[in-house]
């Protein structure tokens, strides 16, 4: 995963110590609070008086939380566009939606609520302004300020909003354009290829994607231009809205109230190596001290530049000069000599280390952006405001990294230094985060899969409490579905108090609500109940310290339905590691109490979607995983299908032509897919009807549960746009792992398998899924998630050293399966004082079970570090490293490994080794 090409592997002394932070860095005063979870893919937030919280879903919804009672109401559902049929006629996903919210700032007197979106029919993309009344969204209301025509089936949206003190509204615009295989930079200006080249987008000054725009929503519903952005009004080929130009995918936006300055997180492109086309890929989180051009598609970065291409003729020329940047493309509208100085971005990061900024370390990325704090913003009786060490800073964070940095900058508000934010905490899927009115900083979380509700999305609220905190509260039940009766056992396991009075004095009460409103109330650390009644039910924690003060958690349970159970047999290969094997065998079964088995027929193989991707390195597959939409929708339509070849409807009804009745293609035509209308067929089937489509009556199927009958509306609205194109897997069968065209075959694969079974009476449906996530054999150590003892140099590159006696670092969940050596990639011989080490492989824990061996390390004769052209990094790495085997025990299973680097004559502050890379073999 590690790519530093070019580089010459050399270590230095200077060294930078990870998890060195300053005291008011660490948890003190402040405490989490989990406001609501379980959302349907919330995409954005904004406050409103009365301590309440307004936020969007993707798929439309404008949802209000009332912070008190913690209960959600629907505000209004604004119609939006989120698939896409391409030309083969294969639907997709796409990251288009309800993409943003803001109120003004003078929302006290206008009720006005600015709301960005894409157009359910046309291909643009909308920014309206909805008055709101109490809670409810007034339709009637809705003037539309701008709109802006979009490439529809391309991603990158934008849709970050925030007011000046002017009243100026500012919008970021994501490019719209598709991403090259080569994962760099998307130029090329081919006949038909026009949404593959960001010249007529990102670098068009007449074209307002990929930009930041700033306009003045005026009180008649248009908008005027404020003095000083990039282009004056009336300037030949340029759009005045734009304030900043040049970006791929910006993200979430905030304002310095002190100096004006603008900031925000941008998603960079995939390439994790350079290449003959130029920079690898790197995202950025970038500040704007007034309008520019930030250098997309050209630079990237500190301004590494992309190379000039001819798709042509696929060759590639100079590096485009980021002292004269211009748009010679044939998909250009705007100007030819684009503005100058380009400027950089302040932070930047790839997957790998970064060797400026090692702190954010590597992983997957996704910057999002987050707020600066000043102390001004907030009431002299806000209760939760940051304390004076926070002044001035930026906090941001990734989406998917999870951290969240606390960013320095000088007088000047240039870059200074950074540091972790709350380092034992992890923010999952943060796709928005804000101060709120009561200074308290709120954290909005999508959850792991794309395109779906995630019981894990949720608003965090980190509050600051210069007294006494609120506990911090953890849930967790051993069971959360089962069919009646079923008893689960409710653990507060990881809940504490950092106040020292409330050590052990903590009070737990357990509150479990159905949907009609009953209540059982429970006490203690851990608590039982048995459910014997069908349906779901709300259980909250709360915990209340000495003071008074109290937090709460809670947890769905869902009673009357089991959850399926799904497994994969995979031959008893290792689950972990992919090893090159050529062919690889597997086997599906789904167990469900209540609809059977695939072995017995009862669960049909295509309700059951099963899918085998390559991954590339520095993804995570999960999420990778969770963009199967299309497989898994069929699997779940064809239960709606199975159910009309089950029943009576064939006598009358057809697929796609005319019986007794209409056919179900024309229906869905008929009638467009929305709630009322699907209520109102549910409906018909079950009690029947006449009348519509002639004079044969429908005859009515009580006999069919309500759950039942919306699987076969919702199946015959999908013959509009079902993806036949996108096909699962057999449950049984052989895999031929392949490279896709393109990747450097550094990735690893996923198989999964999914099934969301058809509940029980009106009970929702659960699904279940199992995966075999295979990644490549040689890790790099900063993939570890535990350590002791590590070091990281920065210059002239970025080093993984192990320090002190019993230092180490873990693995979580491998499975050793098959695993007969694991060799360690150590470096050595470029530090002068290293004292060298021992190494022992063990299992769970770094005194668990010894299963390997490495006699003591030194430095080996040829001290010299080469540089070797035409290889990549990681060879490189391995090249300059000293190898060392150790044989492995036998062991089956997942287990945590940890490697424990053993010298008893070093100091705690000397290094003993670099570790380099780590290759596991079988």
């Amino acid at each position: 995963m590690n790519h530093l090409a070019n580089k010459i592997w050399r270590f230095f002394s200077f060294i930078f110590v990870v998890g060195v932070v300053s005291a008011c860095q660490k948890s003190e005063g402040f405490s989490k609070v989990v406001l609501i979870e379980g959302m349907d893919e919330p995409m954005a937030m904004t406050f409103l008086p009365d301590n309440r919280i307004l936020f969007v879903e993707r798929k439309g919804a404008v949802k209000i939380l009332d912070q008190e009672t913690r209960k959600t109401r629907l505000a209004g559902t604004i119609p939006v566009s989120t698939k896409y049929t391409d030309k083969e006629g294969v639907v997709s996903e796409t990251e288009e939606g309800l993409m943003g919210v803001v109120v003004h700032p003078e929302f006290e007197k206008n009720s006005w609520v600015f709301i960005y979106y894409a157009d359910p029919v046309d291909p643009k993309h909308v920014l309206a302004r909805y008055e709101l009344n109490g809670s409810t969204l007034v339709e009637e209301s809705k003037k539309i300020l701008l709109v802006i025509p979009i490439d529809r089936g391309y991603n990158h949206t934008g849709g970050g909003m925030v007011f000046d003190k002017e009243g100026n509204l500012y919008l970021t615009v994501g490019n719209n354009t598709e991403n090259p295989k080569s994962g760099t930079s998307s130029l090329d200006e081919r006949p038909g290829y026009e949404g593959s080249d960001d010249q007529r987008a990102a670098g068009n000054t007449n074209d307002l994607r990929g930009k930041i725009l700033r306009i003045h929503p005026e009180d008649d519903g248009t908008y005027s231009i404020p003095k000083g952005n990039l282009f004056p009004v009336g300037t030949d080929k340029t759009r005045p809205e734009i304030y900043t130009m040049g970006h791929r995918n910006p993200w979430r936006v905030s304002l310095d109230s002190e100096t004006g300055y603008l900031y925000w997180g941008e998603v960079g492109p995939d390439s994790d190596y350079d290449s003959i086309g130029g920079s690898r890929g790197y995202d950025e989180f970038n500040q704007a001290k007034g309008p520019g051009f930030f250098g997309w598609p050209y630079f990237i970065g500190n301004n590494q530049p992309y190379n000039r291409h001819d798709v042509f003729t696929n060759t590639y020329g100079e590096p485009f000069d980021v002292n004269n940047p211009v748009n010679e493309s044939v998909n250009n509208t705007g100007l030819r000599e684009l503005p100058t100085p380009v400027i950089p971005a302040m932070i930047w990061y790839p997957y790998d280390i970064s060797e400026d900024f090692p702190l954010l370390e590597s992983s997957s990325r996704s910057a999002t952006g987050g707020p600066v704090f000043r102390r001004k913003d907030f009431a002299r009786d806000a209760p939760f405001v940051f304390p004076e060490y926070y002044e001035g800073k930026w906090l941001i964070v990734d989406f998917m990294r999870g951290w969240i940095m606390s960013v320095s900058m000088d007088e000047n508000g240039n870059y200074k230094s950074m540091e972790r934010f709350l380092p034992e905490e992890t923010f999952s899927s943060a796709i928005d985060m804000k101060f709120g009115p009561d200074g308290a900083l709120y954290i909005l979380e999508y959850g792991e899969g794309w395109f779906k509700r995630n019981r894990d999305s949720r608003i965090v609220k980190v509050e600051y409490n210069r007294g006494n905190r609120r506990p911090n509260v953890n849930a967790s039940a051993d069971k959360l579905a089962g069919a009646i009766p079923f008893t689960a056992n409710f653990s507060s396991a990881g809940t504490n108090d950092e106040d020292y009075y409330d050590k052990g004095k903590l009070t737990y009460d357990w509150v479990i609500t159905s949907v009609n409103g009953a209540t059982v109330n429970l006490n203690g650390q851990d608590a039982s109940y048995t459910f014997e009644t069908p349906g779901i039910y709300k259980v909250l924690l709360t915990v209340t310290d000495t003071k008074g003060q109290s937090n709460s958690a809670s947890l769905e349970v869902v009673a009357g339905n089991d959850l399926p159970a799904v497994s994969i047999d995979f031959k008893g290969k290792n689950r972990t590691f992919y090893f090159g094997d050529k062919s690889l065998e597997y086997k599906v079964t789904v167990t469900d109490k209540e609809d059977g088995s695939t072995s017995n027929g009862a669960i049909k193989p295509e309700e059951v979607a099963v899918t085998f991707d390559y991954i590339p390195s520095g993804f995570d597959p999960i999420q990778l995983a969770s963009k199967q939409i299309g497989v898994e929708t069929n699997a779940v339509l064809s239960i709606g299908r199975n159910l009309i070849e089950a029943s009576d409807c064939k006598s009358c009804h057809q697929y796609d032509s005319t019986s007794i009745g209409p056919s179900y293609a024309a229906v869905a035509k008929k009638y467009p897919n929305n709630p009322d209308n699907v209520n109102m067929l549910v409906s018909k089937i079950i009690k029947g009807g006449s009348g519509v489509w002639g004079d044969y009556g429908m005859s009515a199927h009580p006999q069919l549960s309500e759950a039942d009958a919306k699987r076969m509306v919702d199946y015959i609205f999908s013959l509009n746009d079902l993806n036949s194109n996108v096909a699962s897997l057999p449950l049984e069968g052989k895999l031929t792992p392949e490279v896709p065209e393109g990747e450097d075959g550094q990735g690893g694969y996923l198989l999964r398998a999914f099934y969301s079974d058809k509940g029980a009476e009106n009970i929702t449906s659960l699904t279940g899924e199992d995966f075999v996530a295979l990644r490549n054999p040689f890790l790099d150590p900063m993939l570890s998630e535990v350590r002791k003892g590590v070091q990281l140099s920065t210059k002239p590159n970025v080093n993984f050293f192990m320090v002190g006696d019993q230092s180490y670092i873990g693995f979580k969940d491998l499975d050793m399966t098959g695993i007969k050596e694991i060799i360690l990639y150590l470096g050595i011989n470029a530090i002068d004082d290293a004292k060298g080490a021992s190494v022992e492989v063990r299992l769970d824990s770094p005194t668990g079970k010894l299963i390997g061996e490495i006699d003591k390390v030194t430095k080996a004769p040829d001290g010299e570090v080469k540089t070797i052209s035409g290889v990549s990094a990681a060879e490189l790495r391995r090249k300059n490293s000293i190898k060392s085997t150790a044989a492995i025990a036998a062991a089956t299973g997942k287990h945590d490994v940890y490697f424990v680097f053993k010298n008893p004559d070093a100091r705690s502050e000397d290094i003993l080794v670099s570790v380099n890379e780590i290759e596991f073999k079988n």
